[in-house]
């Protein structure tokens, strides 16, 4: 044999190639693992529309609240200004005895907010409480329940409020508490049709075989799921209490003086629209952006725990 032949046979076999940098990938991704609190807040931060009426509406109530504490003149106070036209000592000019109109729009604002913040409160609490069990139970009990919301349902709104609140009314709280007392059927006819198509879902199924009482499933299981449709509806109702707080008031069955809203003074600059006009379109004005950006911030929950509404607008 040949000695080159005799070396290559004797020879060590070489050693298997080890993988080197080359053999790692070159980039490695990870995707971070969201919630889906934090996938709906993402989806409105992105609803531009949403966040734009956000802003003016924060702006606005900070502007009832704190520019109304700083503020050099109070909602009653009566200044030797009488009459005047908007200026740098009266933004939105003075009315006939000489009270701040700047002053007083703060004011009803505050008002305004406040009866409409708590009707969507106490309406989408009982509504959504009275909603959820008929749905739940089903039956008679669903049929007795939504019986009695048809029944609040077939009401003439505008007329029971007024005489609701002509006999009960005056304060601020009380109007709401009367308006609030008229909307919660329709928010338990909204509350029903979620609870409907969840109370058939497998983890409310399996809740039961695990023992859980009917007012765990419905507290700590429905309505939180239900909570997104709840919300879009809690949003929309501010804005339907803000306009029917300025009608009734408009009527003369609202907020009473010495306090005011921003409907009474619409109500009370009626008279003056030709002759003292700043009277009338300033409050008209927080009434309309009030109700605009609300909801615009209702489309953009909305969009939020839907995401198949963008889509399908798009």
């Amino acid at each position: 044999m040949p000695e080159t032949a005799r070396e290559a046979s004797s020879a060590p076999a070489s050693a298997p190639a080890q993988p080197g940098p080359a053999a790692s990938p070159e980039r490695e991704f990870t995707v971070e693992q969201r919630s889906q609190a934090q996938l709906v807040l993402r989806r409105f931060v992105q609803h531009r529309a949403a966040m734009i009426s956000l802003l003016v509406l924060l702006a606005v109530v900070l502007l009832a609240y704190v520019g109304g504490a700083l503020w050099h003149y109070e909602a009653g106070q009566i200044t030797p200004d009488n009459s005047q036209p908007p200026s740098l000592d009266h933004p939105f000019g003075t009315d006939a005895v000489g009270r701040d109109q700047f002053a007083q729009v703060l004011r009803g604002t505050r008002i305004s907010l406040q009866v409409a913040v708590l009707v969507a409160l106490f309406a989408t609490a009982v509504g959504t409480l009275w909603g959820s069990v008929a749905g739940y139970f089903g039956g008679r009990a669903d049929t007795i329940m939504m019986r009695i919301s048809d029944l609040v349902l077939t009401l003439p709104l505008i007329a029971v409020a007024a005489m609701l609140a002509h006999n009960f009314g005056g304060t601020w709280y009380l109007i709401a508490l009367v308006i609030a007392g008229l909307y919660w059927a329709y928010v338990s006819r909204v509350a029903r049709g979620v609870i409907l198509s969840l109370r058939e879902k497998e983890y409310i199924e399996a809740a039961r075989a695990l023992g859980a009482t009917h007012t765990r499933i419905i507290l700590r299981h429905l309505i939180p799921n239900a909570l997104g449709s709840l919300l879009v509806n809690l949003t929309i109702l501010v804005a339907l209490a803000i306009l029917l707080e300025t009608a009734l008031s408009y009527l003369g069955f609202g907020v009473q003086s010495p306090d005011t809203s921003l409907g009474l003074l619409v109500s009370e600059a009626q008279t003056a629209l030709t002759t003292r006009p700043w009277l009338f379109y300033f409050p008209g004005i927080f009434i309309i952006v009030i109700a605009l950006t609300i909801n615009f911030i209702g489309d953009g929950l909305r969009d939020a725990f839907d995401p198949q509404q963008t889509k399908v607008r798009q």
